[in-house]
């Protein structure tokens, strides 16, 4: 029986347990803020607590505690130089929870667990319904812009105009060679047709 046994034990044995809590604890004094389950943030969330307690005391024994929980030690001196004076006048409540509803697949409960005073602040253009600033319009940049369409426009009418030209030469003289052509004589025909004539009725 577990009476009187505090903690949850997120369906793993201990020594794999502590390492997962020592590796979200690195990533959330690295970022500020992770996403994870709603059991395992609010197990991490003491934990962390207190490493940000020790980077207050600011003794070379509070370091080492740190130091021996903590796996990386640029984020060690990042608690104690930048961390822990952010929360000088605070005595705790370090962290926030945000719950962010349930999981696709295995409907687990997410949530954000994130520090205080690390808020998402998005840029001003990047606000919804901001206007983007509009560019400073220059003298000669404006007249060169205009140019720029006219010119185009005036090569693609002597573009279509040479066209033009070379259909009307070709023309020409597809005509001159028509009317230059001999005639067939029409006496010919007339003798050949006679002959057809003749032949049909003898068979006849």
């Amino acid at each position: 029986m577990r009476h009187r046994v505090g903690g949850r034990k997120l369906g793993r044995k201990t020594p794999h347990r502590i390492s997962m809590f020592r590796n979200m604890v690195t990533s959330l004094l690295e970022h500020e803020r992770i996403r994870t389950t709603l059991p395992r943030a609010k197990s991490l969330r003491p934990i962390a607590e207190r490493m940000i307690t020790l980077g207050k005391r600011e003794t070379l024994h509070a370091r080492r505690q740190a130091i021996a929980f903590i796996k990386d030690p640029a984020i060690v001196a990042k608690l104690f130089s930048t961390l822990a004076p952010r929360f000088a006048d605070r005595s705790g409540g370090y962290t926030r929870i945000i719950r962010l509803g349930f999981r696709d697949g295995d409907g687990a409960q997410m949530a954000i667990l994130e520090l205080i005073g690390s808020e998402f602040t998005p840029a001003k253009g990047a606000e919804k319904g901001g206007k983007k600033p509009k560019p400073e319009k220059v003298a000669g940049k404006t007249a060169e812009t205009k140019k720029e369409p006219a010119e185009k426009g005036a090569g693609k009418a002597a573009g279509k105009s040479k066209v033009k030209k070379a259909w009307k030469k070709a023309w020409g003289k597809s005509a001159q060679a028509k009317a230059e052509s001999p005639a067939k004589p029409e006496g010919r025909s007339e003798e050949k047709s006679g002959e057809k004539r003749a032949d049909s009725k003898a068979k006849a």
